[in-house]
């Protein structure tokens, strides 16, 4: 064996596939030895190989495991495991009790049964396994070969999907940039480099159109082990695609000098991002936007043109919510009950405030976590006015069985009694001059 091309094609392979040289090298030990078995071994043996990297030299040999004869089927169970089926046999393995070993049909060319082993290894114990020298071959057939290629081509894939499901799923939560592959209707495929992932439509952004070839820059969701190899969900509606985009453009976020606090986002229209300053002289607002807002530009560019509100992130729940209603101008914020604020701002900066079809105040609730009631301070004397007139009511209301309605009531009580007392009185006055007439007539 030529060294020096084995071992360049190793370290070829391990390159190309993204793999370490003792990876490869384990797959071709195992090529080896099927390929061993293929050509001069018996049905059931157990043939292993080592190669030595620096000599060339293949090592072969075979592997027993020591039984005793409780292990083993007798001729009687043989012949009752012919008439079941394999799915009987493994349920009945299963079933047996977890401390029992399992019995098996003897082999002797993989078994070997405890008292020969002892003659061996006066310490070998059953289950364990005993290694016998095989004679060394170098001469394999176009069978033989066969099998060994794809021995190496199977565990290389394996050792490949393996390699790239560890990879991706340690970008989970991540950004990384694709090429779109091919549309479908219902979602994208892109080329990440070694694999591709999925764009689902739910995950696409409105208004934006694909089109094969094309780069972008997408969130990934989850990796899943597929039937066909790694399955990775990606994402260019999911909010925290912002913040990774953010992330490639602030330095100051990396080193920990301002922080994203909140993200709210309707995907393709609108994005609030409230931000503090981590360390003292920081201006987390100028630090996001950039010199003549590059950075935010960055952003919006990825994004196909979304724009992106950035306020400054504050303890108080107050100030927070003015600065969540940004751009529009804030001239109080009242906490009421049920997590809600009632948000005052001028006449003129009412629609700016709740923005087309509410867009800005829903955006501003989802960013700070509260119920945000915005009015002007015409409504707020309008509500304070009917506020007022409710209260009258209810205390003319409560002054009512005195006076009024309750007064009235009373005298009707007082009627309907003096009523039923005179109809009582006409129907005894019947009654009296019934019984004198019976008198006068005895």
């Amino acid at each position: 064996m030529d060294l020096k091309s084995f071992a360049s094609a190793i370290a070829q392979i391990a390159e190309e596939k993204a793999l370490p040289q003792e990876k490869v090298v384990e797959t071709t030990e195992q090529a080896l030895a099927a390929a061993y078995k293929k050509e001069y071994g018996q049905k059931g043996q157990i043939v292993k190989a080592k190669l030595d990297s620096k000599s060339g030299k293949v090592n072969f040999w075979q592997v027993k495991i020591v039984v005793d004869k409780d292990m083993i089927y007798s001729e009687e169970e043989l012949e009752a495991l012919k008439n079941k089926t394999e799915a009987e046999i493994e349920a009945e393995e299963a079933a047996a009790p977890e401390g029992e070993a399992k019995k098996v049909r003897l082999n002797p060319e993989k078994h070997i049964m405890l008292d020969e082993a002892k003659k061996i290894d006066k310490t070998v114990e059953v289950g364990a396994e005993m290694i016998f020298p095989l004679e060394e071959k170098t001469d394999f057939g176009r069978i033989a070969s066969q099998t060994a290629k794809q021995v190496v081509l199977q565990k290389l894939r394996e050792a490949e999907r393996i390699g790239i499901m560890d990879e991706y799923r340690s970008k989970e939560g991540d950004i990384i940039s694709g090429i779109i592959q091919r549309v479908e209707p219902g979602g994208l495929y892109l080329d990440l480099g070694k694999t591709l992932g999925y764009l689902p439509r739910e995950e696409q952004v409105r208004g934006e159109f694909y089109r094969s070839g094309q780069r972008l820059k997408v969130f990934i969701l989850k990796v899943e082990e597929g039937p066909r190899g790694p399955f990775i969900l990606l994402s260019r509606a999911y909010p925290k695609l912002i913040s990774k985009l953010f992330e490639l453009e602030v330095p100051e976020i990396s080193s920990e000098q301002i922080e994203i606090k909140s993200i709210a986002r309707e995907a393709g229209s609108r994005t609030k991002v409230s931000v503090a300053s981590l360390a003292e002289g920081v201006d987390p607002i100028g630090a996001m936007v950039g010199q003549r807002g590059v950075r935010v530009s960055a952003v919006i560019s990825e994004l196909g043109g979304e724009k992106i509100d950035i306020v400054e992130y504050a303890e108080s729940i107050e100030k927070y919510v003015a600065n969540a209603l940004s751009p529009a101008k804030v001239i109080e914020v009242k906490m009421l009950p049920k997590n809600t604020a009632l948000v005052v701002v001028p006449s003129d900066q009412l629609s700016l405030a709740i923005g087309r079809d509410g867009q800005n105040v829903r955006l501003a609730a989802k960013l700070t976590g509260w119920k945000i009631d915005v009015k002007s301070p015409e409504q707020l004397g309008e509500m304070a006015a009917a506020a007022a007139e409710a209260e009258e009511a209810a205390e003319e209301e409560a002054a009512k069985p005195e006076t009024g309605e309750g007064a009235e009531t009373a005298e009707v009580q007082e009627e309907t009694a003096k009523e039923e007392k005179a109809a009582e009185k006409k129907a005894k006055k019947p009654a009296k001059a019934k019984k004198a007439k019976i008198k006068t007539e005895e």
